[in-house]
């Protein structure tokens, strides 16, 4: 069964023959995984399969309420101000999907001590997944101008989606 561990720089190379799969029409550069990692390692998980391959990754960290960075931007710092934990990217390679891996991962990152003291999490759902990040707990939330023009990056389908964290 694949396991999730701590996403290191050195598994760049495998991540991003998983996003170059899953994302094709979303792509971000190595550049952007790699500042992920620097800057909250934390939030940053992979998932390994038992021949030691990647097969899948999760990126999040802190950020202002509602105030996502674009899509395929290097972040300069985690805000000082942050008040929401968000959920960058949960992506696993189709042949693994429907095993409850999604989910035990971001259960493993809402439940770390990386989220703790943040009562809100979010994400921007793709690719119609707004009723599966639903069944963990999220739902969509009207956003304000700025967020819907950073929406319109993801593709038309892409929903601003919110959940309530535990007391922390």
């Amino acid at each position: 069964m694949p396991t999730w561990r701590p996403l290191t720089p050195n598994d760049i190379t495998g991540l991003m023959q998983v996003a170059n799969e899953i994302h094709p029409g979303l792509p971000e550069r190595p550049e952007v995984f790699i500042n992920r990692i620097a800057l909250f390692p934390a939030g940053c998980l992979a998932l390994e399969d038992e021949d030691g391959r990647l097969c899948g990754y999760a990126i999040s960290h802190p950020i202002r309420r509602r105030c996502p960075p674009a899509l395929d931007s290097v972040l300069v710092e985690i805000s000082a101000d942050a008040d929401h934990y968000y959920v960058h990217d949960v992506a696993i390679l189709p042949g693994l999907r429907g095993r409850g891996l999604a989910a035990e991962c971001v259960a493993r990152l809402l439940a770390s001590d990386a989220a703790q003291g943040y009562s809100v999490a979010g994400l921007v759902s793709v690719y119609g997944t707004e009723a599966f990040w639903g069944r963990l707990g999220f739902r969509s939330v009207v956003v304000d101008e700025d967020l819907a023009s950073k929406l319109r990056e993801y593709g038309e389908d892409a929903v601003y989606l919110e959940r309530v964290l535990d007391s922390q």
